[in-house]
């Protein structure tokens, strides 16, 4: 038996709308199979180092807010790292009649459904135990409904896996961090906006982009 840790995140917002840079809506996954307290330390050292040069992060490292010279140093470090990441993007206008009747929440989980199904399987074996680690959606009043989301989907794709939920809040992990980094460089692509400098340095970590709806 072995451990697995699938810090997961999302993109996106949680419509229907399809706005230039959002015609996505997706969630991803950086797995750390078994000890990887060094990886999480490595995250917390560079944290604090950012701030003591002058770089506030109260609410942790976050791809979309950093200045470039902060996302380049996040970025190395994450190609050093023993993990992998996997990405699935749901093209929002391509949604069914009934994904957009059940409204954001049934968005949300349909991503996490078809995104766990396929990961949890390929990262673990038999007998294993997975713990998925979601960031806490601010999402105002649906936040307990994408609980619940979480809580059923980690249900149904255990496949003889105990697969356990966890929502904590980003801030606090280092692994949904770096799911964040990942994803934000997929969903940029995704959208026709690449950032080759930080491609270069994370696609060799990148297992897999589904997009089941299409591109």
């Amino acid at each position: 038996m072995a451990d697995h840790y699938l810090y997961l995140d999302e993109t996106g917002t949680l419509d229907f709308q399809s706005r230039p840079g959002e015609a996505y809506f997706g969630v991803g996954t950086a797995h750390f199979a078994g000890d990887h307290r060094d990886a999480i330390w490595e995250g917390h050292q560079l944290r604090v180092a950012l701030e003591h040069r002058g770089i506030k992060l109260p609410k942790g490292l976050h791809a979309k807010n950093d200045s470039h010279p902060t996302r380049s140093e996040v970025y190395d470090l994450l190609s050093s790292q023993p993990v992998r990441f996997d990405a699935t993007l749901l093209r929002k206008e391509r949604a069914f009649a009934q994904v957009r009747a059940g409204g954001k929440p049934r968005l949300y989980k349909m991503a996490i459904w078809l995104h766990l199904k396929y990961v949890v399987p390929l990262i673990s074996s038999r007998d294993d135990r997975v713990f998925v680690i979601a960031g806490h959606l601010q999402t105002t009043g649906h936040r307990e409904a994408i609980r619940h989301a979480v809580d059923d989907v980690c249900r149904q794709v255990g496949f003889n896996r105990a697969v356990i939920p966890c929502i904590w809040e980003a801030q606090s992990s280092w692994g949904i961090q770096s799911a964040d980094y990942a994803l934000w460089r997929v969903q940029r692509s995704a959208e026709g906006k690449p950032v080759p400098a930080y491609a270069a340095r994370i696609d060799g970590r990148i297992g897999s982009i589904f997009q089941p709806w299409g591109s």
